[in-house]
């Protein structure tokens, strides 16, 4: 896993903010858009990062990108956090 995307990936609040709307499900790139005052460029960018750092996964299904949480990889940012608080 490469921690250096994820954390910069994790560091912007708009990505939290998106990470928190997947956690109850599957989205599409419009839905997940429609949250916030940023243009639509702006949200399929963060999307972006957040794929590029393994936290989302996407299916494009007919004309719409679908996007979902990877808990994979945010399971092991949370294992390596509890190391470093030394609760192996």
């Amino acid at each position: 896993m490469g921690f250096q995307k994820t954390m910069k990936a994790l560091s912007d609040p708009i990505r939290r903010e998106i990470l928190e709307l997947l956690k109850g499900g599957r989205m599409s790139a419009g839905d997940i858009a429609g949250h916030f005052s940023v243009t639509s460029a702006s949200v399929s960018r963060h999307l972006s990062v957040l794929r590029e750092a393994d936290l989302v996964r996407d299916a494009r299904e007919g004309q719409f990108i679908f996007y979902e949480l990877n808990v994979s990889v945010l399971e092991e940012v949370l294992m390596w956090i509890s190391t470093l608080k030394g609760e192996n």
